[in-house]
């Protein structure tokens, strides 16, 4: 499967964002899916889980009660809507994908296909 990322930019604090994350070639169906994010000079960390069916959800400490991820009603998008942004949510975010039609995951290496990544910063 092909993920393809959008919807970075930049945004002043406080600000909103949603990220899509599209999958080609077959739908996200049956993969569980993840939102990463990297900055410069750390470790790429977990920001958000889903399972297949959208019943389990895992969200970083970081972000909680401030960004909701969620599956499209087209089966092959997740999306992750990003609010009341700071200047340290700035990273490229990355969406990836795991076949598991169960489960929610929360490890970088247990996700088989990434996307692209897609800039998103945050200003003060």
């Amino acid at each position: 499967v092909q993920l393809q990322a959008s919807g970075g930019g930049l945004v002043q604090a406080g600000g909103s964002l949603r990220l899509s994350c599209a999958a080609s070639g077959r739908a996200f169906d049956p993969y569980a899916a993840g939102w990463f994010r990297q900055a410069p000079g750390k470790e790429r960390e977990l920001v958000a889980g889903i399972s297949l069916r959208g019943d389990k959800k895992y969200y970083a400490d970081s972000v909680k009660g401030r960004f909701t991820i969620s599956r499209g009603s087209a089966k092959n998008t997740v999306n992750l809507q990003m609010s009341s942004l700071n200047p340290e949510d700035t990273a490229v975010y990355y969406c990836a994908a795991r076949y598991d039609p169960t489960s929610v995951h929360i490890i970088v290496w247990e996700y088989d296909y990434w996307g692209q990544g897609t800039q998103v910063t945050v200003s003060s």
